[in-house]
């Protein structure tokens, strides 16, 4: 890895060397009731819409990788013969300017699962490639317990990684073309007072954490507790919407559908994101639904996250963002399932 500095107020020259590609970052959406700003990842049209001081998006940059709803292939038909079409949707390089460790740790783990294994998704993995990454240093909110996770940092996964020291960025290079983009800029060597503050910044970023799971022997701790009276305490709270899902960085569950014209002259089959958390997600072909309960759907979510993921790759697919807890409309969070699970009590 190479590290090099720029002056601050080349931030917008990056950007412009960068500007013609499909370019996405974090920019405010709306305000919420405190007058605070919301934010989101959306396609940037000017270096002012670009919000690189931002807390945290409401969603991940998932819809542009996994969309919500995506077409995987369709078909013609006439009286010739039928013809079958797959658009991977990948037409330009996006840039995505702005991700902090927690979202590019996450697309570190979906990689695992949805290009390096024995089936990669053609879909996702067509996307991820022609991805360019920038990232970005973060300030730790109340709900953040990325650190817990171990994704408070990151060490691969993106193309260069930028820290503001206050009048110059500190870069972090990972990548040739990265390298490249740069040369556009006028960068130096850090300097041993650059380096100082660097690790100054980390040192103060690390001491504002304050949410925290105890992660100790997880994994033998939900295999002792499989039926534990927490679950159902939890389930009579969870309202089985998906929510949690819908923000998570790392839910990949999806469902197929297959929509055929009524000439019969044409079909599609369409993908779509779903949740474990659904009333359906485990109803099979006669009606038989093996997770009825809202306890055992939001049980089986926390033990793929926290168990299955854990036994599979050695690490859980939980990176802590904090989103779920924060978009849950009856504020389930994972810091205090997790606790309970341990106390055997649910506080109230």
């Amino acid at each position: 890895m190479l590290f090099k500095v720029f002056p601050r107020n080349e931030l917008e020259t990056l950007y412009d060397v960068l500007a013609g590609y499909h370019l996405v970052g974090p920019q405010v959406r709306a305000k919420d009731r405190g007058g605070q700003d919301i934010f989101a990842f959306d396609y940037i049209h000017s270096f002012a819409e670009l919000r690189l001081d931002f807390t945290s998006t409401v969603h991940s940059l998932k819809r542009f990788l996994l969309p919500p709803r995506e077409n995987l292939s369709s078909f013609n038909l006439d009286n010739s013969g039928w013809e079958k079409n797959v658009d991977l949707g990948i037409y330009k390089p996006h840039v995505f300017f702005g991700l902090h460790p927690c979202d590019i740790n996450a697309l570190n783990k979906l990689d695992k699962v949805l290009t390096g294994s024995v089936y990669p998704d053609p879909f996702y993995t067509g996307k991820r490639k022609n991805m360019f990454i920038i990232g970005v240093n973060c300030s730790p909110q109340p709900w953040c317990f990325c650190k817990s996770m171990g994704t408070d940092t990151v060490l691969s996964g993106f193309d260069m990684f930028l820290t503001d020291l206050g009048d110059k960025y500190f870069v972090e290079i990972q990548s040739a073309i990265a390298y490249d983009i740069l040369m556009e800029l006028p960068i130096a060597e850090p300097t041993e007072t650059d380096h100082r503050r660097f690790v100054e910044l980390m040192d103060e970023r690390n001491s504002k954490f304050s949410c925290q799971v105890d992660n100790s022997d997880l994994t033998k701790i939900l295999d002792l507790e499989f039926q534990s009276p927490v679950w159902q305490e939890w389930g009579k709270k969870c309202m089985s919407c998906g929510t949690c899902a819908n923000v998570c960085p790392t839910c990949y569950c999806y469902g197929v559908k297959e929509y055929v014209d009524l000439d019969l002259a044409g079909a599609t089959k369409q993908r779509h994101l779903y949740s474990c958390n659904l009333i359906d997600f485990a109803m099979v072909s006669g009606g038989h639904n093996f997770r009825p309960e809202s306890s055992d759907r939001l049980k089986y979510r926390y033990y793929h996250k926290h168990r299955g993921f854990q036994e599979a790759y050695e690490e859980s697919l939980c990176v802590g963002c904090g989103r779920c807890g924060q978009a849950c409309l009856a504020g389930i969070t994972v810091p205090d399932v997790i606790d309970s699970v341990r106390r055997q009590e649910v506080s109230k």
